[in-house]
Order: C-alpha cells, then sequence, then structure tokens
C-alpha cells in the first residue's frame, strides 16, 4: 500500500505518520532523512544534490524525486510505504508517475486555517532533547520544564504566528493543487483533521479498510 498524506503544515501529517508506521509497518520515506542520507552514503544523486546545496541553491525536482526512486528501491518498500514532504507541488507529483512511482491514496487531513494556528501557537518543543508538547493538548507536568530531561521549553519560529500565516500562504499556492491532482485520478481521500489524533487516526483507518 502506497500512500501520501495530505494537508496544510500543522495539519497533524507527522502524528498520523507515526500510527501507520507502528499500526501498517509501513516505513516512512521522509524526503528531508532521505536527502540527508543519500549525501552521507555518496550515492549518485545524493553527490548531484549536493552540488546545490553547497552552492546556496534548491535542490531541483528531478534530483529529490531520484533520491525517492532510489529509496523506495530498498527491500524494507517492496510491501508498501508512506511519502512524507513529497510531492509538494504538481510538477513534483507528474514526475512521481513519470518515474512509475503508483500512489493507492491520497489522505488529506482537512481543517480550517484559523485552527491550525490555534494549534501551533500551543506547540513547545524542549530545546535539549527535542521532545515535543502542547500547551493544551499535551501540557508537560511543569510548566516550560521537559518531562523527558528537565529542558527548557521554547516555541520554534517555525511556530510564531506570522511564520504560519506565511507557510499557510504557500501551502495553499503551491500544495494545495495536489488536492485536485489526486481526486481527478480516484486516489483523494478526505478525512476530518480538526478531530482528536486517535479520532482522525480511526478515519484514516477507515479508508484503508476500503482499498
Amino acid at each position: 500500500m502506497n500512500l501520501i498524506l495530505l494537508g496544510a503544515p500543522g495539519a497533524g501529517k507527522g502524528t498520523q505518520v507515526d500510527f501507520l508506521t507502528k499500526e501498517r509497518g509501513l516505513p516512512a520515506i521522509s524526503t528531508g532523512n532521505i536527502l540527508r542520507a543519500a549525501i552521507k552514503e555518496g550515492t549518485p544523486t545524493g553527490l548531484e544534490a549536493q552540488k546545490y546545496i553547497s552552492s546556496g541553491r534548491l535542490v531541483p525536482d528531478e534530483v529529490i524525486i531520484g533520491i525517492v526512486r532510489e529509496r523506495l528501491s530498498q527491500k524494507d518498500c517492496e510491501n508498501g510505504f508512506i511519502l512524507d514532504g513529497v510531492p509538494r507541488t504538481i510538477p513534483q507529483a507528474e514526475a512521481l508517475e513519470k518515474a512509475g512511482v503508483e500512489i493507492d491514496a491520497a489522505i488529506l487531513l482537512d481543517l480550517p486555517d484559523e485552527l491550525i494556528e490555534q494549534r501551533m501557537a500551543g506547540r513547545r518543543t524542549c530545546i535539549d532533547c527535542g521532545a515535543s508538547y502542547h500547551v493544551i493538548t499535551r501540557p508537560p507536568k511543569a510548566e516550560n520544564i521537559c518531562d523527558e530531561c528537565g529542558g527548557e521549553l521554547t516555541r520554534r519560529k517555525d511556530d510564531d504566528p506570522e511564520t504560519v500565516r506565511m507557510r499557510l500562504k504557500v501551502y495553499h499556492e503551491e500544495t494545495e493543487p495536489l488536492v485536485d491532482f489526486y481526486k481527478q485520478r480516484g486516489r483523494l481521500f478526505v478525512v476530518d483533521g480538526s478531530r482528536s489524533p486517535e479520532e482522525t487516526n480511526a478515519q484514516v483507518q477507515e479508508v484503508l479498510e476500503k482499498l
């Protein structure tokens, strides 16, 4: 089963990916992680990507897709995978198709921007161990203190209200068109992302059981 999770920044895609990797045993293919791994291992596409990164340029779509193809050819992807962070644009989605990467379901976590802004404003991260919290849904035992290591909790710059609004603007302009792209192909499934992570996961599981 080959899956993509769609949704705006802060929609809860990472949480649902974690659920799915545990429940379905599917590897999560994160473009950031495989890009770093390909560069470290010195693969041909990894070396190509390094040239762009070293010169401060964006890595072109064809290089990103090449690295994704390399990763999907590994044994743990034989029974399926979850793409995380790709495709982000229509050209990337088209490039995946041309590369022969078939997608069984694109699951959209649907919720309003206002709720996303509320959620992200409440997120906190430990500066020492990276543990994640939320002031409402997952508060630490002691205010601004990490339960795991006692480190200080802080709000990432990515979660500042102005930054969140800019990220949402970019999402609506560049990534949201993927909704129609997969809808036209009969691969789009919509779930209510405004519910709790567990309730959202139950909806995702219902979708997968029908495939």
